[in-house]
């Protein structure tokens, strides 16, 4: 059977496939918050039914009901370990109702998490989830697999290599279809263009090279009409019922079959060899489809020529910018010189008069940037794009913009960052970001499209010229990278993992939280060796009062006061020699400190400049005279 489906497309036939399952599910009554899988399990006359339908108005191959069956879609149902069986009953179901006649295509959809570069999960783990479905599918007999409504080039490329991977083991000659989901331009959910994914399938291991989901007939032909012009391989061609539209509160498809059918010679014509439906498509569709379709199985269809329009697209690597002339920042950072910021948090209303004075009394006492939070603590505040801005240009003093994945989603990063650079702004403290639920508006939804490793690939990225989905910027930004470090996490091997995958996808600078326990700092530090000891700036908060003490050790996340710091602390006898005692307490700590990081960050609590500035005299002091003796031996 697998031979006769490639044996078909070889002799310049066309498969009519399917339409959504899914739909018809819901139709049904089976909603949208249970496993449509575990039906293959629960209702499997239900799925059969559902099948047979397809094959009686003419659909020629049909796909296995387990689009969504690997482990990670199927934990929130605890059916992570049915992954096997729940495969293995689609196709075996699937295969009941297509007969020896009918093609099953066994279907694989995303895992439904990110993975790296964009995501904590690794390569590895996605590569064995996909191949644990693709195993079982493979191992009841389908025809083919399709890799399906994929948004990531990399997350479709564990996919392919998870499924040669099977196929050499198992020993079957089974293709497998690549099928990307792609926006209104044709470019996929990440912004990848069709002339760039369709070689890279094909290069993959793609046997067909195919397009579904998301959006409806017309963006479908231009997208399959570039895609023809850069790959050999055979087209699918899977549309939704054009965009959903709400009516009365129900979801509805607007195109209708003769539609579908109407573009359907169309796909054929431009090249494609496999045709079906996704998202709204019914049996009426597959019917009106069918038909259309052996009006014109015998017509001719040309091929445009994939060298010129491949070559449009091959360009001279942009030139990136070197670290030292990216920022005055940056090129202290690659000579190894000592650096110094102080924190300034945000205003909460938009008045910056109070900021801009502070600003520009650090900068008359030297410190190199001003650090500026996003959203401290979830809490609503200006903008650090728009202070870090203000500042520069009222004071003259480079900063340090943090940005938080908390609260916009990848569309909305990039515009962002690529807005900061046109602006002129070049150093980064990429972070996750505190959740809402700790902030002023607990019930404000957070997005967390990505974490702060997803984030950082994304801005080397762009510091490479290239977009999140591979496309060219023009000109790369040249952007500082720094990211954060805990070292005092309550899984400091989590922490320190984090932190490598940090430097792996492209940070330069790592700023740690507020550090009072300066040998856990450096116990933390001599865990990591080899070319992921890029430079640190150490946290140092000169403590206000015993209540400023006590509030950080209890209430802020990720930071730790040991019982020492909190007992010398209670030992003062007044709100100034409390001050004193903590600024005496952050001078020891950058003593302790000094010979394994770079230079310090500084906070100043509540505003107040001058104990940040004494702490920057000290620091002058110690390091200079650290710099001094190393130079001398």
């Amino acid at each position: 059977m697998a031979n006769r489906f490639m044996d078909l497309l070889g002799e310049h036939g066309i498969i009519v496939f399917d339409g959504a399952v899914g739909t018809m599910l819901f139709e049904h009554g089976v909603f949208i918050n249970r496993s449509f899988d575990q039906l293959n399990l629960t209702s499997p006359d239900l799925v059969r039914d559902i099948h047979t339908r397809y094959l009686a108005a003419g659909a020629m191959a049909i796909e296995t009901n387990t689009f969504g069956a690997n482990r990670f879609k199927l934990s929130p149902f605890d059916l992570q370990r049915e992954v096997a069986e729940i495969n293995r009953r689609g196709a075996l179901i699937a295969r009941e109702a297509a007969g020896e006649n009918g093609f099953v295509a066994g279907s694989v959809g995303p895992l439904g998490v990110r993975i790296e570069p964009w995501g904590p999960t690794s390569l590895d783990e996605a590569r064995a989830a996909f191949r644990e479905q693709i195993d079982a599918l493979l191992g009841a007999g389908v025809d083919a697999i399709v890799l399906e409504t994929f948004t990531d080039l990399a997350e479709m490329r564990q996919a392919l290599e998870a499924f040669g991977e099977s196929r050499a083991l198992l020993k079957v000659d089974v293709p497998v279809i690549g099928s990307m989901t792609v926006d209104r331009e044709g470019n996929s959910l990440y912004g990848t263009e069709p002339e760039n994914f369709g070689p890279k399938l094909e290069s993959w291991g793609a046997d067909i090279v195919g397009l579904n989901c998301s959006v409806g007939p017309r963006p479908m032909l231009e997208t399959l009409e570039k895609l023809r012009a850069v790959t050999t391989r055979p087209l699918s061609v899977m549309p939704n019922a054009g965009l959903p539209t709400e009516v009365d509160g129900r979801t509805i498809y607007i195109c209708s079959p003769d539609y579908m059918a109407n573009y359907a010679r169309r796909f054929v014509q431009v090249g494609a060899r496999i045709v079906g439906g996704c998202c709204g498509t019914t049996p009426d569709h597959i019917r009106a489809i069918a038909a259309s379709i052996r009006q014109i199985s015998g017509e001719s269809r040309s091929m445009v020529a994939r060298a010129a329009t491949a070559a449009r697209h091959d360009s001279v690597p942009p030139q990136t910018v070197a670290l030292s002339d990216r920022s005055r920042l940056a090129a202290k950072v690659s000579k190894g010189e000592f650096v110094a910021s102080v924190e300034l948090a945000p205003p909460q209303g938009w008045d910056l008069d109070r900021i801009l004075k502070s600003a520009a009394a650090v900068r008359d006492a030297g410190f190199d940037a001003v650090n500026i939070p996003d959203g401290p603590r979830a809490s609503a505040r200006m903008g650090s794009l728009a202070m870090a801005t203000l500042v520069e240009r009222s004071v003259g003093i480079e900063t340090i913009m943090h940005y938080a994945c908390r609260d916009r989603n990848l569309v909305g990063m990039q515009s962002d960052l690529l807005g900061a650079y046109a602006l002129g702004l070049r150093n980064l403290l990429i972070i996750t970001g505190d959740p809402p639920i700790l902030g002023d508006y607990p019930q404000a939804t957070a997005v967390f499209d990505v974490d702060s490793i997803g984030l950082t690939n994304m801005v080397h990225r762009l510091n490479t010229g290239l977009d999140l989905g591979g496309r060219s910027i023009g000109k790369p930004t040249g952007f500082l990278i720094a990211v954060g470090l805990n070292p005092t996490a309550l899984s400091p091997d989590k922490e320190l993992s984090r932190f490598h995958w940090k430097v792996d996808a492209g940070a330069e600078l790592a700023i740690t939280q507020p550090v009072f326990d300066p040998e856990q700092l450096l116990a933390f530090l001599d865990r990591i060796d080899g070319p992921d000891r890029i430079p640190i700036l150490a946290g140092i908060w000169p403590l206000q009062s015993l209540r400023n003490a006590e509030f950080l050790a209890n209430e802020v996340p990720g930071v730790s006061v040991p019982r020492s710091v909190l007992d010398r602390m209670a030992a003062a006898r007044s709100s100034e020699t409390e001050a004193e005692e903590g600024e005496r307490i952050a001078i020891e700590i950058m003593e302790k400190v000094s010979g394994s990081v770079l230079g310090i960050q500084v906070a100043a609590p509540f505003g107040r400049i001058h104990s940040a500035v004494n702490v920057l005299g000290a620091a002058r002091r110690i390091f200079g005279a650290k710099a001094k003796k190393n130079g001398n031996a």
